[in-house]
């Protein structure tokens, strides 16, 4: 196994593990080199605009239709409804209260990444291809040989502790705490982990394929640049020996015996890849005189709805950055927002709120609710001095989505959720003269 990169987003790459492996000239030939045999894997319909088109031609060593039937698959040792789930999110009236979460704990006993995802709410509907899903994963033991895809839709992993491997079948990625990793929908992988326990966040999208912003007045530089995405080169594990690939399909789990591993592309070529992106390499745009632009300035990636602009999900995060506005609140303002906002903290402290919002923890603020700075963060933002001023040390984002996201009732009846968290504005008190 190595960890190897090729840079470019969406870019149409080509890379062989084995020498001669990738054929010249036909995607298809009658006999595909070294005895391997082509399979193409579609991440979009044929017929789609050559612009927007996905595709990866492989040379794998067995094709994947190699595998028993499958039958349903339950992680054990999860407490009631503490599982990966999908839509409908209908379990529990979804009250318009402002929500916040503590961090789920690590499991006590051994747990692998698929065992350990927890969902904690979502949108949407996964067979019409519209929404996404919120999900918290904890693991302490590598998966070995159980492999997993996703055909119900692409996932965004956020980690936030200890570093993971995602060894798939074009390529091994590595990503830790300040990065994030897209496995896109129908790729097969599995995860090993580098430092014995893992936590982090995902965002399983239903809808259209994540892709960059247009940068509209910008220009053409800024934001997430295209050259710091990195796709894997070719790998391949060529084993013989009994596996198990589990499956989300139509928003179930199922699971399948196979008799060997299907890691087994020894070489591809295509523009449909998983790929990892450093958070810290993002180009932060903000305001150089007053006040402060919109928080879509922060937007890395953006999964696009039927409405220009309005977006199935964007990613937004909150980085490392200078803020230079003269006579200007710089927190985030009170806002009421008819996008609904899924927040969570990989490290450091938000600036809006420096207590209570920690690493590994969540806050909801749906279609409308009301949010800002608790009550320190306004008094300590409304009388400090206004000079240049970095903000280091810190990381944390944002799942946006134009659909109301339901907490699941796992979600709302946990012991993590802060059953104070509206007592953080309360004593914000009445400052008008007449």
């Amino acid at each position: 196994m190595r960890f190897e990169y090729q840079s470019g987003f969406g870019n149409e790459f080509a890379t062989e593990a084995v020498a001669g492996a990738l054929p010249v000239g036909r995607n298809s030939p009658q006999k595909a080199p070294l005895g391997l045999y082509a399979e193409q894997l579609s991440g979009t319909a044929f017929t789609v605009p050559r612009s927007g088109n996905k595709r990866t031609w492989t040379y794998r060593i067995r094709p994947s239709v190699i595998h028993k039937p499958f039958v349903p698959f339950a992680p054990a040792g999860k407490r009631a409804g503490e599982l990966f789930r999908s839509s409908p999110f209908d379990e529990a009236i979804t009250a318009p209260n402002q929500l916040r979460w503590n961090p789920l704990p690590i499991p006590e006993e051994p747990t692998d990444f698929v065992e350990g995802i927890t969902t904690i709410a979502g949108n949407g509907d996964l067979f019409s291809q519209a929404g996404i899903a919120v999900h918290i994963y904890r693991c302490n033991r590598g998966m070995g040989n159980r492999y997993f895809y996703n055909a119900d839709g692409e996932m965004l992993i956020v980690p936030e502790m200890g570093r993971i491997g995602i060894l798939t079948e074009l390529g091994a990625i590595q990503a830790g705490p300040g990065e994030v990793a897209v496995v896109p929908r129908g790729v097969r992988f599995k995860v090993e982990l580098a430092d014995g326990q893992a936590r982090g966040y995902i965002c399983e999208n239903y809808g259209a394929q994540f892709r960059l912003p247009d940068l509209g007045p910008i220009g053409a530089n800024g934001l997430a640049n295209p050259r710091d995405f990195e796709t894997p080169v070719a790998w391949f594990e060529d084993k013989d020996e009994p596996c198990e690939i589990v499956q989300k399909f139509g928003g179930n789990l199922w699971s399948c015996e196979t008799d060997h591993s299907p890691l087994d592309v020894v070489a591809w070529h295509g523009n449909y890849a998983p790929y990892r992106y450093d958070l810290r390499r993002f180009n932060t745009i903000g305001s150089i005189s007053f006040d402060h632009p919109d928080p879509s300035i922060f937007t890395v990636l953006t999964s696009p709805s039927g409405d220009a602009g309005v977006a199935n999900c964007d990613f937004v995060i909150f980085p490392d950055r200078w803020l230079v506005g003269e006579d200007t609140f710089r927190p985030p303002w009170y806002h009421r927002n008819t996008m609904s906002e899924y927040m969570g903290l990989i490290y450091g402290q938000y600036d809006a709120k420096e207590e209570g919002f920690v690493p590994g923890g969540g806050s909801l603020h749906n279609q409308m609710s009301a949010h800002g700075p608790d009550l320190d963060a306004f008094e300590k933002a409304s009388n400090a001095e206004l000079k240049p001023q970095k903000l280091a040390g810190t990381m944390a984002f944002m799942f946006e989505s134009r659909y109301i996201i339901r907490p699941t009732l796992f979600a709302m009846e946990c012991p993590e959720l802060q059953p104070d968290y509206y007592a953080v504005w309360q004593g914000l008190k009445k400052n008008f003269e007449d």
